[in-house]
């Protein structure tokens, strides 16, 4: 007699995964960076699979023997066939890691030669940077509330903590780029690390975090890295030698302010969820409001800055005057300013092509690659800084101890970022 046999062919995903029905926030802050990125994952549970399944139906005969088992049903399992498919995406994260890296030199190297024809006018250099930051955002923003993704609840939050973050932030800009345009070059990213010792001292301070041995250790490393790179050695090999005591100091002064402002953010942001019933606060309202107390106090203290430079408060037009010819380029009676406007604007661009380049990569691979990436930008960007450059042809001289400790520092950074990066990965 006939009977029918199914053969069922099943792809089936390695694992499934299924999100958390609690909302979970993956917070990324970068030392001198306008952006604060904020990850979430769905609210909703998910059930990701790329397979499918099929079912053959074919006629087989059995003896009479058989009879009895009117049926069979055969399993098999069938190869995935999405070799090519992950094979594009591999090669699209190394695209993307690679872009990353080069932006992330190319950021921090236009930093100092942006500072170098605004040697004399940080200060107006830092003002473009704060309005043109804050033109993007708040068009962002505005964009965000008329498609409704920016609720009034999320616009009606205390604008008391963007106040701080916008003073914070205004004081980091300012003494960053007054420091980094009397700075050697590959001082500039060895120094900005010391964010990460005062981003974890004052979250255990304001947040009550607690950090693992790891993290600690790494912290320590990266504290010891910095002292030996731009103090060991004798007198003449030091990266600072012949650079008042001032610079340096207002220079990881900056890195302490720009640490406690992204704390700030990050105490705004748990404080929001529970006002805002377990919502995610739009980044774009707190990058937005906190950018115009920023461009408030910046012009706030100009008075202050104008004073510490031996200007008069009545010469303070003529001097926005010179500072803006100097951007621009243009006036006769101006010197020293060659390379401005392109090296500003270049550095504003990249700095914003950088950051969302970080964004994507961590998007489409995990955020211990993203730190790899950010993390081979520094000793790559320290090179470059110290051959001569156009607009800096004097270069400098990277002495054994500043190599060492420069090392010390990068182990520094990967004990801390790659334990913190895999969890972050397990939470998204």
């Amino acid at each position: 007699m006939e009977s029918h046999s199914l053969t069922i062919r099943a792809k089936f995903p390695n694992h499934f995964h299924i999100s958390s029905s609690l909302p979970r926030l993956a917070i990324i802050n970068i030392p001198n960076s306008k952006f604060l990125f904020i990850l979430s994952s769905s609210p909703m549970p998910l059930l990701t699979s790329s397979r499918r399944l099929e079912i053959h139906r074919r006629r087989t005969s059995f003896s009479r023997q058989s009879s009895n088992s009117s049926s069979k049903f055969i399993a098999r399992a069938v190869g995935s066939d999405s070799d090519r498919q992950s094979n594009v995406t591999r090669e699209l994260i190394i695209l993307n890691s690679v872009l990353t890296l080069v932006l992330g030199v190319a950021n921090r190297v236009l930093y100092k030669l942006a500072l170098a024809p605004m040697k004399e006018y940080p200060f107006f250099l830092a003002q473009v940077t704060t309005f043109g930051y804050l033109a993007i955002y708040l068009s962002i923003l505005y964009a965000r509330y008329r498609a409704g993704i920016v609720t009034n609840e999320m616009v009606a939050y205390p604008k008391s903590r963007f106040l701080l973050i916008g003073f914070l932030e205004a004081l980091g800009v300012i003494s960053g780029m007054y420091a980094g345009a009397m700075l050697p070059g590959p001082a500039i990213p060895i120094l900005n690390q010391t964010f990460l010792v005062w981003q974890l001292a004052l979250s255990v301070f304001i947040l009550g975090r607690t950090y693992s041995m790891n993290q600690i250790g790494g912290c320590l490393l990266v504290a010891a890295g910095v002292v030996l790179a731009v103090t060991s050695g004798p007198d003449s090999n030091q990266m600072l030698a012949g650079i008042a005591f001032v610079w340096p100091v207002l220079m990881v002064a900056s890195s302490a302010f720009q640490a406690a402002a992204s704390v700030i953010k990050e105490f705004v942001f748990i404080d929001a969820a529970s006002r805002l019933k377990g919502k995610v606060l739009d980044i774009f309202v707190v990058n937005s409001f906190g950018s115009a107390f920023q461009a408030l106090f910046v012009l706030l203290f100009l008075p202050f800055l104008s004073n510490l430079k031996g200007i008069p408060f009545s010469e303070l037009p003529s001097f926005l005057k010179s500072g803006a010819g100097c951007f621009f380029n243009i006036g006769n009676n101006i010197s020293g300013c060659d390379g401005a406007p392109l090296l500003p604007l270049l550095y504003i661009f990249t700095n914003i092509a950088f950051n969302i380049s970080i964004l994507n990569l961590v998007k489409i691979s995990t955020a211990v690659i993203s730190s790899l990436v950010v993390m081979s930008s520094v000793p790559l960007s320290m090179y470059l800084l110290s051959i001569p450059l156009p607009y800096l042809p004097e270069g400098s001289v990277l002495s054994p101890y500043f190599l060492l400790g420069s090392a010390v520092l990068l182990v520094g950074l990967i004990l801390y970022n790659i334990p913190r990066a895999q969890k972050q990965d397990k939470e998204l």
